[in-house]
């Protein structure tokens, strides 16, 4: 397994794209494709998606891999969207379309999760998760339910498929069974939860670790892909996490911000982190742990502000960051409701304290400082730092009670050097933007490595992707106080959106 010419293949399963990329023995990406698919919404609030759609994606996109490189995989490795549901016969053959974490359908049965300051939830539960999914599924699909033998996750359906169901290949890891919200924390099934919401035990595969070899690619799937057959499939972890791995984060306390329609801010921990309102504590693909700020309003809402000034993109930068920054507007980018660190689905946005001589480039200036304080209000929940008694910290060029003093940076929506440094100042921290485009499948192909023994997992650190310094933060002390004007809206006006009983 060390000749020169070993190949990995990582597969990163996402929501509106899949994704392949196959590395070397350096871990230096030989080749990638990616092929994008959309969602179905057959009612309102609905979120599905054919399962053969990914498998069709999967054949595409190797299709673009030269045959030169897939000759020579000897192991593939699996990134996954968290959070959704596929259920499927004995043999994995889908019984209905995917169930996606944007669904909301369950979204009146989240009692089901109680939830109080008193006694908070192992981990915030939303309605997209496969527990609410499940527990909707047995309700109202009750044909369905009885005959499925298996609820997988999404990675794992695609796994499955690809081992031609294979027993082996049955499996879930911790990494995406902990989010879930039908597990404990460390990602083993919560049994007596399964059973008070009357979900048959028998849909859930026992848990293998991210990296553990379990089935091999069948010989109908090889000659389909092009790929040598018998070759080993690890197991394989949910994006996050892979993303995590593929970015170098090794040591304890590594931080990642990635910025697309949402942002994620993701801190690795070698034992469990405490558990916060807020905010989500799951394991790692290496085995550890990572605490996670999940925040839906940064590519979106940003978007939303431009298309509503009517500039595209070039424009949208140019204006807003060519004009000094209103003292007295505000924008709460808040336009979907919000993860962390309010766990409030209700909240809403827009500007505030508009005037009339304020122009579109104002307007937009303060669109992206809201979503940059939206960031920093996860940031601080992490920090451990309440985010109104920190909004001062900015004005001392930095956080000094929080231990996140670097991000590694990576995501589309954060290559403008004026957006990476008002990010810098706001949060506080330095960024370093990581050169690793594929991070995901990336950190998929590192595990299908270790799952064929070519590698150990401590052996990966030495494998971090090179990153290159972007932005320092800078004192800013009217910036502290528009931050802390923004966490004073916020509590102002939540009430405003608030569900009329």
């Amino acid at each position: 397994m060390n000749g020169s010419q070993t190949r990995f293949l990582g597969i990163d399963l996402g929501t509106g794209s899949l994704k392949v990329a196959i590395v070397d023995e350096t871990l230096a990406e030989r080749a990638a494709a990616s092929i994008p698919y959309t969602l179905e919404t057959p009612l309102p609030g609905w979120a599905e998606i054919d399962v053969e759609r990914w498998w069709d994606a999967l054949v595409r996109a190797c299709e673009r891999l030269p045959a030169s490189e897939r000759e020579w995989v000897r192991a593939i490795g699996f990134s996954g969207q968290m959070h959704g549901v596929v259920l499927t016969d004995a043999a994995g053959r889908a019984l209905r379309p995917a169930m996606l974490w944007p669904d909301t359908r369950a979204r009146a049965l989240l009692d089901a999760w109680p939830d109080s300051e008193d006694h908070p939830q192992p981990n915030p539960v939303a309605p997209g998760m496969a527990g609410p999914l499940l527990y909707w599924l047995t309700l109202h699909e009750r044909t369905t339910a009885e005959a499925a033998r298996w609820a997988l996750q999404p990675k794992d359906w695609l796994r499955v498929r690809l081992s031609g169901g294979a027993d082996e290949a049955f499996v879930a890891d911790p990494s995406d069974a902990c989010a879930t919200a039908l597990a404990a924390p460390d990602g083993a099934w919560d049994v007596a939860l399964i059973e008070r919401l009357g979900l048959p035990a028998r849909w859930f595969a026992p848990l293998a670790p991210s990296s553990a070899p379990c089935g091999t690619l069948c010989a109908e799937a090889a000659r389909v892909l092009g790929l040598p057959a018998g070759i080993v499939l690890a197991t394989g972890a949910g994006d996050t996490p892979c993303a995590a791995l593929g970015s170098g984060l090794h040591e304890d306390g590594d931080a990642l911000l990635t910025t697309g329609t949402g942002g994620q801010i993701v801190v690795t921990s070698i034992v469990e982190p405490p558990a916060r309102r807020g905010l989500h504590r799951y394991r790692s693909a290496s085995g550890g742990w990572y605490a996670m700020a999940a925040m839906q309003n940064v590519g979106v809402a940003l978007e939303a502000a431009r298309g509503w000034l009517s500039c595209d993109w070039a424009q949208a930068y140019e204006e807003a960051f060519a004009v000094p920054p209103s003292q007295t507007l505000a924008f709460l980018p808040y336009l979907s409701g919000e993860r962390s660190p309010w766990l409030d689905p209700a909240a809403r946005g827009g500007w505030l304290g508009a005037g009339l001589g304020d122009t579109r480039g104002v307007l937009m200036r303060a669109a992206f400082e809201g979503v940059a304080f939206a960031l920093r209000a996860g940031l601080d929940a992490l920090r451990g730092v309440p985010s109104a008694a920190g909004a001062g910290d900015l004005g001392e060029g930095g956080a000094p009670h929080a231990p996140i003093a670097v991000l590694k940076l990576a995501g589309g929506g954060s290559v403008d050097a004026r957006w990476r440094q008002l990010l810098a100042d706001v949060l506080g921290a330095q960024l370093d933007a990581i050169d690793c485009p594929n991070a995901a499948a990336r950190g998929a192909a590192m595990l299908g490595g270790v799952a064929c023994g070519h590698w150990r997992m401590d052996e990966l650190s030495a494998f971090a992707p090179a990153s290159t310094r972007v932005a320092e933060p800078r004192a800013d002390a009217a910036l502290a106080q528009r931050y802390a004007r923004f966490i004073d809206l916020y509590g102002r006006v939540r009430t405003w959106f608030a569900p009329v009983s």
